[in-house]
């Protein structure tokens, strides 16, 4: 019985932790670029897109396919870094615990 109190708590405090982890993903921002810093775009923990900056020089008729694709890269430049940060609290929750593949807790 003591065993199961125990590990009722730590599902308890993991809870708490994962709780903590989500809101502070959510407060998170990122910023991912290309091009040299010419294309940025802003987006949280949760990968929510925010703000996209595109340098002015970029802004040329005959230049907006180019502007797409930097667009694209500076997004998955930014959800990668999401991803990592994700993965880093995801590590701190579980505390080393095993997560079964394809699991998302948040």
């Amino acid at each position: 019985m003591k065993d199961i109190m125990g590990m009722m708590k730590q599902v308890k405090d993991m809870q708490a932790r994962m709780q903590k982890a989500q809101e502070e993903l959510e407060a998170l921002e990122v910023t991912g670029q290309s091009g040299a810093g010419l294309v940025k775009v802003t987006m949280n923990g949760k990968a929510d897109l925010k703000r996209v900056a595109i340098d002015p020089s970029l802004l040329k008729p005959d230049e907006a396919e180019i502007v797409e694709d930097l667009i694209v890269a500076a997004f998955q430049d930014a959800k990668g870094k999401v991803e990592a940060e994700m993965q880093t609290k995801m590590a701190a929750v579980t505390g080393g615990l095993p997560i079964p593949p394809g699991m998302k807790l948040f």
